[in-house]
């Protein structure tokens, strides 16, 4: 809940519109009722989105036309490589194993492409996030060339982000400091496409006692939406906008407005991951 509050609360403030979009590119993966349980957590807590729900998983052709084009300026290049092979063969980057360039120049005699990859140059993005300050990413020696599509059919995130972001016209991108490595991903993406970049700001995000970031994988317990006040201001006291001791006892949509109407980006605590110690939020469904 912290970025989905901390957006909404941002994009309010600054007089900007808050776009809802699920990330259900790969189908398989979803759990059955996420999808309702997502939207019905997010209504208990008084976020109204701006438009139209957007599901990437209904956006193929859109993802489609983007890499095709990409594919017709030499960026991308089949790849039937592993996970297994990559792991026992890379050197470790910022998000695991960097590809090491194998099927750069052509697949394997009698092996199959599993994946599609965009060719990375030898370059260093940098950008000004507006929380974390500048951040710079060498992609050759930190990521390698990175997955755009894989051989069942679905699309990689950074892509699908970089195609709905620019056709929905985000100007602004406000999420958890856990996405901050794809950012430079993403930036190298939208070049590519000659399509705009947004400013970005990274949130920190919750850890738990363990030192791991508070989510459904590391077996957080749901937010609750009865709760919906006291978790608008856990989320605001994290975030460090200083609500009032007597803000949950407001109604939820009460309760962002004022959250909403004392924003300040200067209040926000500049660090990527801050323990918790409000048990009140912890994941949204």
């Amino acid at each position: 809940m912290i970025a989905a509050i901390g957006s909404y609360c941002d994009a309010r403030a600054h007089g900007g519109s808050w776009q809802l979009r699920i990330d259900d590119l790969d189908p398989p993966r979803t759990a059955r009722g996420a999808v309702d349980a997502i939207l019905r957590c997010l209504e208990a807590h008084a976020l109204q989105w701006d438009g139209p729900v957007v599901f990437q998983s209904r956006r193929s052709d859109a993802y489609h036309a983007a890499l095709h084009r990409l594919r017709q300026a030499g960026r991308v290049f089949p790849c039937a490589c592993s996970r297994k092979e990559i792991a026992e063969i890379a050197r470790a980057g910022g998000e695991g194993p960097v590809y090491p360039g194998t099927c750069r120049d052509g697949l394997p005699p009698g092996r199959p492409a599993r994946a599609l990859r965009v060719r990375v140059e030898d370059t260093t993005i940098a950008f000004d996030d507006l929380l974390q300050g500048r951040i710079e990413r060498h992609l050759a020696r930190e990521f390698g060339d990175f997955v755009l599509y894989r051989a069942d059919h679905v699309y990689a995130y950074h892509l699908a982000c970089v195609v709905d972001d620019a056709e929905e016209g985000v100007d602004h991108v406000v999420r958890g400091a856990d996405l901050l490595d794809s950012t430079s991903r993403q930036i190298y993406l939208q070049r590519l496409l000659r399509v705009p970049t947004p400013r970005y700001l990274h949130l920190p995000v919750a850890l738990d006692a363990s030192g791991r970031k508070l989510s459904k994988q590391a077996r957080a317990r749901p937010v609750d939406p009865a709760q919906a006040p006291a978790v608008i201001g856990a989320v605001a006291a994290f975030l460090g906008q200083r609500p009032p001791a007597d803000l949950e006892r407001s109604t939820p949509a009460e309760a962002l407005r004022w959250v909403v109407s004392q924003w300040s980006r200067e209040r926000l605590p500049a660090t990527r991951a801050i323990a918790l110690q409000d048990r009140r939020f912890a994941e949204a469904p």
